[in-house]
């Protein structure tokens, strides 16, 4: 029993689809971009090339022992750096020689930036590097350096976002320090104000009256005195009532 064959169609239906997309595609504006003249709007993340930041580098070597392809060489050397205050210790630290990537054997992969612990290394999406020669494509510390300046700032963190633990910690011992530090100018200002000894009480006015103002009366006249009395008897002799 034969298997039934689906149908075929009328002879040139297959030119007759693609003279339709060739129609199509010519009608249509053209998406050409006129590079070297118009520069590409690139993603923000886009590999195109590896940065360094020299001051952050701290030899640890991480970055070329994970690199699959090992194109990435550094050479260091070890200096002592003096006590910093008296009757400390020396200490030695290792000083970055060389650091140079092999771009002709780099697959892009990210991982030296990953694995870095100390972000020295950034993607940057500069990508007009193209060399004539294959060992021109082995760039040292100083080229990795100026394409430093291309990389793109960080994103901005999702405002409905958690806020990072970094920034968590920092905010509450900040905050500790606040308080303690206001808690400190509080005890302060109670014990000055406990410490500081009460005012003494006025002293009677000694101020001379103005001319031409009677004297103010005094509530017991003087012995001998021949003023009246308040209950107007006019005072005897010293000793008579």
């Amino acid at each position: 029993m034969s298997e039934s064959l689906p149908p075929r169609g009328f002879p040139g239906s297959g030119l007759a689809k693609g003279l339709a997309v060739t129609l199509r595609t010519m009608t249509r504006r053209t998406v050409t971009a006129q590079y070297p003249d118009v520069q590409p709007e690139l993603p923000p993340r886009t590999r195109g090339v590896i940065a360094l930041f020299e001051e952050n580098c701290t030899v640890c070597m991480l970055c070329a022992r994970e690199c699959p392809d090992w194109c990435i060489y550094i050479d260091s050397h070890k200096e002592t750096v003096p006590a910093a205050a008296p009757g400390g210790r020396e200490r030695s630290r290792n000083v970055l020689d060389r650091f140079a990537i092999d771009f002709s054997l780099c697959m892009y992969c990210g991982i030296c930036i990953e694995v870095c612990p100390f972000d020295a290394l950034f993607w940057s999406p500069e990508f007009e590097y193209a060399e004539t020669d294959i060992l021109e494509l082995t760039h040292e510390r100083d080229k990795l350096r100026e394409w430093m300046w291309t990389v793109p700032a960080p994103p901005a963190l999702d405002p409905a976002a958690e806020e990072p633990k970094e920034l968590a910690a920092a905010r509450k011992t900040a905050d500790k320090y606040a308080a303690e530090a206001e808690a400190e100018a509080q005890a302060a200002a109670t014990a000055a104000a406990q410490a500081t000894p009460e005012a003494p009480p006025a002293a009677p006015d000694d101020t001379p009256a103005a001319p031409g103002t009677p004297p103010a009366a005094s509530e017991t006249p003087p012995a001998g005195s021949d003023k009246a009395a308040p209950d107007g008897t006019a005072p005897g002799p010293e000793g008579t009532p």
